[in-house]
This record gives structure tokens, C-alpha cells and sequence, in this order.
């Protein structure tokens, strides 16, 4: 059987686990959450390793990208080492590559990605492959990074603006402690919200669930949301904000939606290569399991 375990800086009350048949093999796939406890996460990760067959790092991101670079995060970083044998993916390899068939898979088969739709994307850097493909759609799309991330008002209206500024500003971030960037532990639960206006001017929100989650109004009839890591819960919290469609670019397995650090280790477990896989690989691994973006109608 392989053994994959999501371990995040989350909320333990998100924990899950399912074991599932993927590709001829059995697989059990934890979720583990560490209630922001850098510490607990650093320990767990040396105590399984070498025990359990891909690691997926949750709550945390270990790079960010831009047009033409891509940003270590220090705290994350210093989390990796902590294995030495078992692999340590934080799932941006493949949110990359599945994001943007997502997409892609949308545009094709649903009448969601009308034209002239107004898109707010939480962070580019967080979501750069996605971005890329509701650029390339046409459609009109706004990034929150500098409010969301930084904390200042202002939306970019090009990557090539997010490049400008995390030229700039991401040597700095990814410094930081990472408390200070983005939500952990019981963090993840508040929602406080911030820059309504850009919320209200858009018809789909897409981005990390839980920058959406802190940040969002008490209401937003009729839009639409894309993400990926949702329980029944934050399926509940956006029914009652009137969302009217939610997208996960992950599968559903057992009511919940695991995050792309999950999926990708899984991945990296099912190939047998005992590391990260390369763009195409990912690609390839997409097609055979057949993983296609979850609609749900609120």
C-alpha cells in the first residue's frame, strides 16, 4: 500500500484520511494538520521519514512564482530538511500544471468563462498557472496580491505588473515569518473582511481557499469561486455567503477535496520515482488518473 501524508501548519480540525484505489494500487492519503506549530511539523516530518512513501507540505508554501522567477520561502524551506529520505513536495509543481487544464477543461465543456468576465485572482504568485490561462482567455483579471498579500490597497491588472513588484518585494516576503504572509493554525477559521470593493467587482473569485475565506464579504450572490482545499463545511460557509458555484480544480475523495500539496504527493507516490516529477510528468500522471475539475452548483 502506498502511504501519503499531507502534513499542514492548518487547522487539526480539517484532518481527513481515506484510503483509495488509484491506478491498480491501494492508497491511504492523510491529512494532518500541526495548528501552526512549526515545531510539531518539523518533528513529524523526521519521525516519518523514510516511513511513509511522499510527503505533501500543507499551510505553507515553499516557493512563488513569477513571470520569470520562482521564490524560496525560508520558513518552508527549513521545514524540508527535516526529511532526508522521503520526498517533500508543497504541490506547487502540480498546481502549475492542473490549474491550468482546469481551466483550459472550463473554457471547453462549461458556459462559465464567459466573455468579459471579471475575474479577482487572490495572488498570481500563489496561482501563476491559472493566472496565465484566464489571461490568455481574454477575460478581464484582476491580482490581489498587493492587497491581500501586502496589505495595502491597489489590485495589478497584468502578470507583467506582478512581476514588476515581486521583483521588488518577494526577496523581502519570503523572509518574513510566515505568520505574517498567510493565515495558520486557528487563523484560518477567522474571516475578516478586507477590500470588499474588489470582491463585489468581480464575477469569479479564484485563489487559495483560505486567503478567500479570511478576506471574503458576508455576501456575493451569484459568483462563482475556484480553488481547490474545501471541506462540507467551507462548502457551508460559501452557500450561506450566496455563492453560486464553487469549482475544485482536486478531486473530491470522501466529501473532501484535498489540497494540490496532497494530490501531487500522491502522485509523486504513485510513479515509484521517489521525487518531484517534472511538468510533463505531472501532465501525463493528470491523464491517466483522469482527474477533472468538481463543479458544484450552491
Amino acid at each position: 500500500m502506498k502511504h501519503v501524508v499531507g502534513i499542514s501548519l492548518g487547522s487539526s480540525k480539517r484532518d481527513h484520511a481515506v484510503t483509495i484505489n488509484l491506478l491498480g494500487q491501494e492508497c491511504r492519503v492523510e491529512r494532518i494538520g500541526t495548528d501552526g506549530d512549526f515545531e510539531k511539523l518539523s518533528d513529524y516530518i523526521a519521525r516519518m521519514d523514510g516511513k511513509v512513501d511522499a510527503f505533501g507540505l500543507g499551510g505553507i508554501d515553499l516557493y512563488v512564482f513569477s513571470l520569470h522567477r520562482r521564490y524560496v520561502i525560508r520558513d518552508a524551506a527549513r521545514l524540508v530538511k527535516a526529511a532526508k529520505r522521503t520526498p517533500v513536495v508543497d504541490g506547487s509543481g502540480l498546481k502549475n500544471v492542473l490549474e491550468r487544464r482546469a481551466i483550459k477543461y472550463l473554457a471547453e465543456h462549461t458556459d462559465l468563462l464567459k466573455p468579459n468576465l471579471r475575474v479577482l485572482v487572490m495572488s498570481a504568485m500563489d496561482r501563476f498557472g491559472m493566472s496565465q490561462a484566464l489571461e490568455e482567455l481574454g477575460l478581464k483579471v484582476m491580482y490581489g496580491d498587493w492587497a491581500f498579500l501586502v496589505g495595502l490597497p491597489g489590485r495589478f491588472k497584468s502578470l507583467r505588473q506582478v512581476a514588476f513588484a515581486a521583483s521588488i518585494l518577494a526577496p523581502i516576503i519570503v523572509r518574513l515569518p510566515f505568520h505574517l504572509i498567510y493565515p495558520t493554525g486557528e487563523k484560518q477559521s477567522e474571516n475578516r473582511p478586507r477590500y470588499e470593493k474588489y470582491f463585489y467587482e468581480a464575477d469569479l473569485i479564484a485563489g487559495d481557499f483560505h486567503f478567500i475565506h479570511r478576506f471574503i464579504p458576508p455576501e456575493l450572490p451569484g459568483r462563482i469561486v475556484i480553488t481547490n482545499t474545501v471541506t462540507q463545511d467551507d462548502i457551508q460557509f460559501l452557500r450561506e455567503r450566496k455563492i453560486k458555484t464553487l469549482v475544485t480544480t482536486t478531486p473530491e475523495m470522501e466529501g473532501r477535496s484535498f489540497g494540490t500539496n496532497v494530490i501531487e504527493a500522491l502522485m509523486v507516490a504513485l510513479s515509484g520515482n521517489n521525487r518531484e516529477l517534472t511538468a510533463e510528468e505531472y501532465d501525463q500522471m493528470i491523464t491517466k488518473l483522469d482527474f477533472k475539475p468538481r463543479i458544484v452548483n450552491l
